[in-house]
């Protein structure tokens, strides 16, 4: 059962997504959040692996909020859904380390999908997100030389990053090159200093951007 945080300042909007989410027999809505505040008061007296997040909210908008979030519960995953397709609050989410950025008009089944794939450590972002998330990491980032990246990490490193953007879990990197889960932490922590990044989704996001 995936359990899931509706986090939106419109009780009608939190609602009716709680509806058509529990029809859905593997997903399960166990809190709802008016603002940030609220989805970090209810984290502590639930168990949650999914946050439904608008990006506009009173008191601590869902930017904000996604980066305290996995500051403090990095095993949650966070999907943006919102009305603003802007290229400012998709990169600051990525920035937060959000799963997926998601417009509130999307197919109801596009969101269940969603939240399924997120459970499983992908990224999803709505189609006509995509060409705005592609220009603003574009207008922030040079293209990297495939050679300099991959120069500047080891071949265990290169592993790790090979099974992160395959969706592999800490937990399951470890099992599958026979190395403690803290030691993956570890190698993840240097291979983002290296390439001077802050999380895990900026490292997806850059190799399959520029197909590395």
């Amino acid at each position: 059962m995936i359990r899931v945080m509706i986090a939106d300042d419109q009780a009608i909007i939190r609602e009716g997504l709680k509806k058509i989410l529990s029809l859905d027999n593997e997903i399960e809505v166990v809190s709802q959040a008016s603002n940030g505040y609220e989805v970090l008061e209810n984290l502590s007296k639930h168990i949650v692996d999914i946050i439904l997040m608008d990006v506009r909210m009173p008191k601590m908008d869902g930017i904000k909020c996604s980066s305290l979030v996995k500051k403090d519960y990095p095993n949650v995953k966070i999907i943006i859904l919102t009305t603003f397709n802007e290229d400012d609050y998709i990169f600051d989410g990525i920035d937060s380390g959000i799963s997926g950025y998601l417009l509130k008009d999307s197919e109801i089944d596009y969101i269940i999908k969603s939240i399924k794939e997120s459970f499983n450590n992908k990224m999803m972002f709505d189609p006509s997100v995509t060409p705005k998330l592609v220009n603003a990491l574009s207008t922030r980032n040079t293209k990297p030389n495939k050679a300099e990246v991959l120069d500047l990490l080891t071949d265990r490193e290169k592993d790790i990053v090979k099974l992160v953007i395959d969706g592999k879990s800490n937990n399951e990197i470890s099992d599958i090159l026979f190395i403690s889960e803290g030691t993956v932490k570890n190698y993840i922590s240097k291979i983002l200093k290296k390439l001077n990044l802050k999380r895990r989704t900026q490292l997806s996001a850059l190799f399959l951007k520029n197909n590395l």
